[in-house]
């Protein structure tokens, strides 16, 4: 390794500790109807935050549910034609349960696919194979829809996190079912667990609870 590099990865370092937090936290959509989006968001479950309608002005902000990121949409919020955003990822821990729940809301919603090509996921010209990912790979099955103004937005499951991903000392479940997933994930591993040990494991909720941690922040998994 040169000493550019050497002084480069020094500097990044440098340059990383001193950076602030910066949550993302809105994304603006392009709609043309406000009302109709509003309806849209509200029918599948998304809480309604703000409402503000001044002169000619108009802003709603919805948060999916266990989203730490909002949406806003309104009057004059950005010059992208309605419809334009794209590939908004959702990232749910069951990709067929979250999908059956939309269609009982009436959103017309893909398969649930994954990618026989890279990218396949943002365009549907025929990357798309069928079913989740093999082996239920985190990261790897996806199910499209789109709103009103065509808008699209993607649900992407994932139950363990790549590495550096989550901070393990801030580890948290957005919601019951979240956790409740978790949950049943750790209970599948703890059962092989004790087959290779051979016997039952009275400490099982310590297990669980490495386990569920490590596999939100990405860490390597108890056997």
């Amino acid at each position: 390794m040169s000493s550019v590099d050497v002084s480069s990865e020094r500097a990044n370092e440098a340059h990383e500790a001193e950076v602030a937090d910066m949550k993302l936290e809105i994304v603006v959509l392009p709609v043309s109807d406000i009302d109709r989006a509003k309806q849209f968001y509200e029918g599948i479950g998304w809480r309604l935050d703000a409402n503000v309608a001044a002169d000619d002005f108009r802003l709603v902000q919805l948060t999916p549910p266990g989203s730490g990121c909002s949406i806003q949409f309104g009057t004059d919020l950005t010059s992208a034609a309605p419809g334009s955003a794209q590939g908004l990822h959702l990232v749910v821990s069951n990709v067929e349960a979250a999908r059956e729940e939309l269609v009982a809301l009436g959103v017309e919603v893909s398969d649930v696919f994954h990618e026989g090509a890279r990218g396949a996921r943002f365009h549907d010209t025929g990357g798309r194979v069928n079913g989740p990912a093999p082996d239920r790979k985190s990261y790897g099955s996806f199910a499209a829809f789109s709103d009103r103004d065509g808008n699209g937005w993607l649900l992407q499951e994932v139950t363990t996190r790549l590495p550096g991903r989550v901070d393990e000392d801030t580890t948290s479940f957005a919601s019951v079912s979240d956790l409740a997933s978790a949950m049943r994930r750790a209970s599948a591993a703890h059962g092989k667990h004790e087959e290779r040990i051979g016997h039952a494991d009275a400490n099982w909720p310590d297990w669980y609870a490495e386990y569920m941690v490590r596999e939100q922040s990405g860490g390597e998994l108890p056997t």
